[in-house]
């Protein structure tokens, strides 16, 4: 008569076994040899992106695509873009419902910069650095330099607070103020 214990420890053996590559890898991925002109990390790149993906047939909100891409940093800030008019697709302002395709050019005016994409991977949950810029074509301008974005109005850490000559330079400098030079009016 067989144990309950020996029994158990009979068919794990049998589950360790290796009866060889499994049905859904090939020889080459099992053995950990890449194919012809293609890297693991492209491959795991590819497959992200495809699990992030929808479904065949499914459509991706445009607010949805712009987080899952990293343009925007929450899916909400991407809805409020949408619904203040920042966000175009085809040349055309979009409520954050609308349907995302490949090929549409998506135009985003956000953090004083705007961004020219066109989308080359639909995909729906929110992906890495890597794996995000392989879904679009980044033919947004470059950023101005920092140097040419002068702050207005830094004082000197330790110059003391600002006598009133100095407060009406900054309010000038900062365009705030009133016309007539009176502070308070309109």
């Amino acid at each position: 008569m067989v144990s309950g214990t020996q029994r158990n420890a009979d068919d794990g053996a049998a589950r360790r076994r290796d009866d060889g590559p499994s049905p859904d890898r090939s020889a080459a991925a099992h053995a950990g040899v890449d194919g012809p002109g293609e890297s693991r990390a492209d491959r795991d790149t590819v497959a992200v992106a495809r699990a992030a993906g929808p479904a065949s047939g499914e459509t991706v909100r445009v607010d949805s695509w712009i987080w899952s891409v990293r343009l925007v940093k929450t899916r909400s800030v991407g809805a409020a873009a949408c619904r203040g008019g920042h966000v175009r697709v085809n040349g055309e302002r979009v409520k954050p419902a609308y349907a995302v395709r490949v090929g549409d050019e998506v135009r985003l005016r956000h953090a004083d910069r705007e961004r020219v994409v066109i989308v080359k991977r639909v995909i729906r949950k929110r992906v890495g650095p890597p794996v995000a810029a392989e879904c679009y074509v980044d033919n947004s301008p470059p950023p101005p330099p920092r140097e040419a974005v002068a702050p207005a109005g830094v004082r000197d850490r330790g110059a003391g607070r600002p006598t009133k000559r100095d407060r009406r330079e900054l309010e000038r400098l900062r365009g705030s103020g009133s016309s007539d030079g009176r502070p308070g009016t309109p």
